[in-house]
């Protein structure tokens, strides 16, 4: 007997409907991956699946990439037929396609996106779909669905850092002749200049994809293949999903595989925090600057808010929420930390809450780097500010080094010059003659830019790129 089933996410309305054996129906109950009978305590489901649903709809395209290789791997030892792996790489192709026109969904009663995935095929190819597990666990599934996931996330972030990054170099070299108050202890100190400030930034953000990068190199390991962390009896080619899932290379010990878990998110939110550090520099900076005791920048009202009392008000609100979220990206290495702290090898459910705590910050850190990029485009720098005789002590420096040149020993031009300020008899000279590298007349620009094309293409994302490419590909 067969009976008329609607299939979610069908490639055409006509494919919506399918006849089905009747035995298929019986054998696909709500149930779970790990069960064997039907029995469940929704009070314990509702607890332990959480927010995992939601969380695992990120994962959705990484899971279905996990498994076109995966299944591909299978049909070469003897696991599935040529004619089984040409029916699943066909429905897994048109599940990701929903994944991609973002009308895919996990069930209510389901537990996970590995659960939906396996239901759909089964619901549309029967027995074969039961197939695309064997070799697997629901652990090293999750694994590699996380680590495609967030290298994809992380090549998001280097496009943003890097567009950020050569806004901060143009306004840099723009403004390299605006001098400004460079500050110690928020006491004048000695002069600046626009573009060392924004100089200073661009750089900052190499060494923050240096970190990035070395995240990377851990994420971009292949687990798969390690199941439940202790491998299988079946002989998997992980070298073969390596290579087709684009990986540099694997997780050879299975057991440190799944103790990975943990140390890749925690390295990335080390990583994300160190660019969250910047970003907030950054906006402490633009907060100072803008209000009128140091007017030294100005942006259009409409980037700006107003008070509901005070109608003279521009407040910084974009770089003042950017700030506090930065504080909160750069808590989430401790937060992974203790999450994962106490835990004996092998896995525990613990793990799964990771996913609550990054997967919102890598959404909060890339729209941070993007709205700082967007606010600098608009920045307005104010000029002759050094003109104000409130700075003239940030050229004593200036004149010591003049006397220095013209014999006088340092420590005796220090004790001249502090005197001449103590008496009231100091005269600036409002000249600045700095030559050397990294210095106001000589930011290096160029070397900063060389650096960070070494650093970007260290990341070789065109690997995994093609790779995932090849895989959906009709």
């Amino acid at each position: 007997m067969f009976s008329v089933v609607t299939v979610f996410g069908a490639p055409s309305p006509r494919e919506n409907r399918i006849f089905v054996p009747n035995e298929y129906l019986l054998n696909i109950p709500e149930m779970k991956l790990w069960q064997k009978n039907g029995t469940d305590t929704a009070e314990v489901d509702r607890f332990t699946v959480g927010l995992d649903r939601e969380m695992d709809l990120s994962l959705a395209r990484a899971d279905l990439l996990g498994s076109l290789a995966h299944t591909r791997m299978l049909a070469t030892i003897g696991l599935l037929a040529q004619d089984e792996l040409a029916d699943v790489q066909r429905e897994l192709k048109a599940i990701y396609r929903t994944v991609e026109q973002g009308d895919f969904r996990i069930e209510e009663d389901i537990e996970d996106i590995h659960s939906q995935v396996e239901l759909l095929l089964t619901r549309r190819i029967g027995e074969t779909g039961k197939k695309i597990h064997s070799g697997r666990s629901r652990n090293d599934q999750v694994l590699v669905d996380l680590r495609i996931y967030l290298r994809r996330e992380i090549y998001e972030i280097v496009g943003g850092v890097e567009r950020l990054f050569r806004t901060l170099q143009r306004l840099a070299d723009r403004h390299k002749e605006a001098l400004m108050p460079g500050y110690t202890h928020l006491q004048i100190a000695m002069p600046s200049s626009f573009g060392l400030w924004f100089g200073a930034f661009a750089e900052g953000l190499v060494d923050d994809l240096t970190m990035m990068e070395a995240a990377y190199r851990v994420c971009n390991k292949n687990p798969l293949g390690s199941a439940a962390g202790y491998g299988s009896s079946f002989p998997l080619d992980r070298e073969m999903t390596t290579r087709l899932l684009g990986f540099d290379t694997m997780s050879h010990n299975v057991v440190y595989a799944q103790m990975g878990r943990g140390k890749t998110e925690r390295l990335l939110a080390q990583a994300m925090s160190a660019v969250a550090a910047t970003l907030n520099k950054l906006a402490t900076d633009n907060c100072l600057f803008l209000c009128q005791n140091f007017g030294f920048i100005a942006y259009p009202p409409e980037l700006t808010t107003g008070s509901s009392i005070m109608p003279h008000k521009k407040n910084p609100d974009v770089w003042e929420v950017m700030r506090s979220k930065c504080n909160r990206l750069m808590a989430l290495p401790n937060e992974i930390a203790l999450m994962t702290t106490n835990l004996p090898t092998g896995y525990f459910r613990d793990l799964q809450l990771l996913k609550e705590v990054l997967f919102p910050a890598i959404r909060t850190l890339r729209e941070c780097v993007e709205m700082a990029d967007y606010m600098l485009q608009h920045i307005e720098v104010k000029h002759d500010i050094l003109n104000d005789p409130k700075y003239d002590y940030l050229f004593s420096v200036e004149v010591v080094n003049r006397l220095v040149l013209s014999g006088v020993p340092f420590r005796e031009a220090y004790r001249q010059v502090g005197l001449e300020i103590e008496n009231g008899t100091y005269s600036p000279l409002r000249e600045v003659h700095h030559t050397h590298a990294g210095s106001i007349g000589n930011l290096c620009l160029d070397r900063v830019d060389a650096l960070m094309a070494a650093v970007l293409e260290r990341f070789a994302f065109d690997r995994f790129l093609q790779a995932e490419a090849a895989l959906v590909a009709e």
